[in-house]
């Protein structure tokens, strides 16, 4: 997991390619939440929680919430940034396989493919676990994943985010080296450019990681393996009215677990 998160380290110019408004996605959590327990969030953990958006928005909006992410230097940036230092915010340094919270939370979240280090079935079970550990009863998991038509074991496909800021540009462009999946591990060697202007001054940054891709029904065979998790629900995007399939308004691969 560690190779996987190397690009991380760079986290202030990380952030200008791909900060974004996750208002939206934090209104999802919170209707999800109570269309599937009857309940209101509460408490709430990001993980592979990056710059921490979604763990700063969920914040503002008054849940109790923990960010977790393997880099120390992610958590920094985010604990900087605004709102980064909320009396009802926390930050943790820690492996998704393996953490543990002061205390137990009603929703966990994984945003943006952070579920794709987890490079094996073992790993994916260790991470449930620990996942449920810190769950409260009945709590939820969410899982935001690539939707199929974006990336398949035939093709990987290429990403591409930029940004500017007070005349720094970033741009990333994700899988330069056309990855090929393995058909039995289904995980790909990935090399990913950074380019930064910094007023002026260019350099650019290639580093290369495994990531695994994960089908749709893989997570209830693992979820049903680790004997913690049940997967409850899909959908398509940040809307309990858009489903899971192959149309148009189906952006992404939402997958909502419950802990048994």
């Amino acid at each position: 997991m560690e190779q996987h998160n190397k690009i991380y380290q760079q986290a202030f110019y990380y952030d200008i390619a791909l900060s974004r408004d996750v208002g939206p996605e934090v209104d999802f959590f919170l209707e999800a939440y109570r269309y599937y327990t009857g309940l209101e969030l509460k408490s709430a953990l990001e993980i592979a929680c990056g710059p921490g958006y979604h763990s700063r928005t969920l914040a503002q909006r008054g849940i109790q919430t923990v960010g977790v992410d393997l880099r120390p230097e992610m958590i920094t940036f985010a604990q900087q940034q605004p709102g980064g230092k909320a009396d009802n915010l926390s930050w943790v340094v820690g492996d998704m396989r393996q953490f543990q919270l002061e205390q137990p939370v009603d929703m966990a979240v994984c945003m943006f493919d952070g579920f794709d280090p987890l490079l094996t079935n073992d790993d994916v079970i260790r991470h449930f676990h620990a996942v449920a550990d810190n769950l409260n009863p009945q709590g939820l998991y969410l899982v935001q994943y690539t939707h199929p038509r974006y990336c398949s074991l035939q093709d990987y496909g290429s990403f591409h985010y930029e940004g500017e800021r007070d005349n720094i540009k970033v741009i990333i462009h994700w899988a330069i080296n056309n990855p090929v999946f393995d058909c039995i591990t289904a995980t790909a060697e990935v090399e990913t450019k950074m380019y930064v202007c910094n007023k002026g001054q260019e350099f650019t940054t290639v580093y290369k990681a495994t990531e695994r891709l994960f089908s749709p029904q893989e997570f209830p065979l693992l979820a049903q393996l680790s004997n913690r998790l049940r997967v409850i629900g899909w959908h398509g995007d940040f809307d309990l009215r858009q489903p899971f399939d192959n149309s148009a308004a189906s952006q992404y691969m939402l997958c909502l677990l419950q802990k048994i």
